[in-house]
């Protein structure tokens, strides 16, 4: 539904539950029709030879991929989103978009483990120089920067060890030196970080998560500053990637609660993260929002709010003690994916990391804190504790 006119800004939850559908457009309904589409026909030879009309195959777009990509576009403040089938899909066009043979890209070490995969087989083969720099390098990311340097990707928070990044002196530093700036936002969201009003050229998404927001579907999106949208399009169209339109209109649906699942997830986050602090065995949480993070200042100043997803690190143990806090959970299931209704927990692997590589003291655990009461997750995660306590 499209927000209700007026001058003053409408809250982040108003444009969640109206954005990018009119209802008025399909009869009143307030849900926009979900299209299944290949072919679209065209009236007459001349249009069908200028594809003079809004719609010419389903590759290129349908009224349900717009209505997701408009409101998304409202939330990033964006020229233009595309909707990918994947999280990692969303990763992976914008790269090829801006990085040809011969080129340097800068990766923050952080990154989520499928992203490094591809930079390290798919970039490189295809001749890209890839280079990885540490989280916290800030504005002096500017003496890694070359001639040839073309893209720069961030992640912030850091995927698993939630390093925070310095974003707006990072994206002007590669903006000075002609670089595309791209930032995996797929931990805070649009509700709670906007990288095109901080300088990044490109906001990447795994809709999968937050959007989505009830394990049931993948889905990214990929959202351009005027400068970069064109490119971005043209690459995705070539590549043929459009996401389905059950999927699309799945993910629609997740964005009108995202807002108010959001408050939820961070109240338990934080709740949890501060209550981990204190227990005996846990040598450190790893969450931005806590003032003990070392991220902490450029969270509070960069960000309105925290997710769910968070790690803790267990004090001076083995993966056998980690073993045993998972295997003892009854609420938090063992699961790889996050930002779904229910909570998640699973171990950590940094072994990929390079620059940034360094002990944290013990197995790293990541939670993802779903919805549910923080009395009963702190619960849970007490009786893990004790197991490993006596692993």
């Amino acid at each position: 539904m499209t927000a209700p006119t007026g001058k003053k800004n409408k809250g982040i939850n108003t444009q969640l539950a109206h954005g990018g559908y009119d209802p008025r457009d399909y009869h009143g309904f307030v849900n926009p029709p979900v299209v299944h589409a290949s072919t679209v026909l065209f009236p007459d030879a001349q249009i069908m030879r200028t594809r003079n009309q809004k719609y010419t195959y389903g590759t290129r777009g349908t009224p349900t991929s717009d209505a997701l990509c408009a409101a998304i576009d409202a939330l990033e403040g964006s020229a233009g989103t595309i909707a990918v089938p994947s999280g990692l899909a969303a990763v992976t066009v914008p790269l090829l978009a801006f990085l040809s043979a011969g080129d340097h890209v800068l990766f923050v070490d952080s990154i989520y483990f499928p992203t490094r995969r591809f930079a390290d087989t798919m970039l490189v083969r295809l001749g890209v120089e890839v280079e990885y720099y540490e989280p916290e390098i800030g504005a002096d990311i500017a003496s890694l920067i070359r001639p040839n340097t073309k893209v720069v990707f961030m992640e912030a928070p850091g995927s698993n060890t939630f390093e925070m990044q310095d974003i707006p002196a990072i994206a002007a530093a590669a903006k000075a030196a002609g670089a595309v700036t791209m930032l995996d936002n797929t931990w805070a969201t649009p509700v709670f970080f906007k990288p095109l009003a901080h300088g990044v050229d490109i906001s990447i998404h795994a809709a999968t998560k937050y959007p989505g927001g009830h394990s049931d579907v993948l889905l990214g999106t990929v959202s351009a500053n005027e400068q970069c949208w064109q490119q971005l399009w043209e690459t995705y169209l070539t590549l043929g990637t459009p996401a389905g339109p059950d999927d699309v209109y799945q993910v629609l649906r997740g964005l009108r609660t995202m807002g108010v699942r959001l408050e939820r997830h961070q109240a338990n986050a934080l709740e949890i993260a501060r209550w981990l602090e204190g227990q005996p065995g846990v040598k450190s949480v790893l969450y931005p929002a806590l003032e003990s993070h070392s991220g902490h200042a450029l969270w509070k100043r960069d960000f309105s709010g925290a997710s769910g997803l968070m790690a803790f690190v267990l004090d001076n143990a083995e993966d056998s003690q980690a073993d045993a806090f998972l295997d003892t959970l009854e609420i938090f299931g063992l699961g790889a994916s996050w930002g779904g209704y229910e909570s998640l927990a699973g171990p950590v692997s940094i072994k990929d990391r390079t620059v940034s590589a360094r002990d944290y003291g013990g197995p790293i655990i990541r939670l993802h804190v779903g919805l549910e009461d923080a009395t009963d997750l702190i619960d849970d995660i007490a009786l893990g504790l004790d197991a490993a306590r006596r692993a």
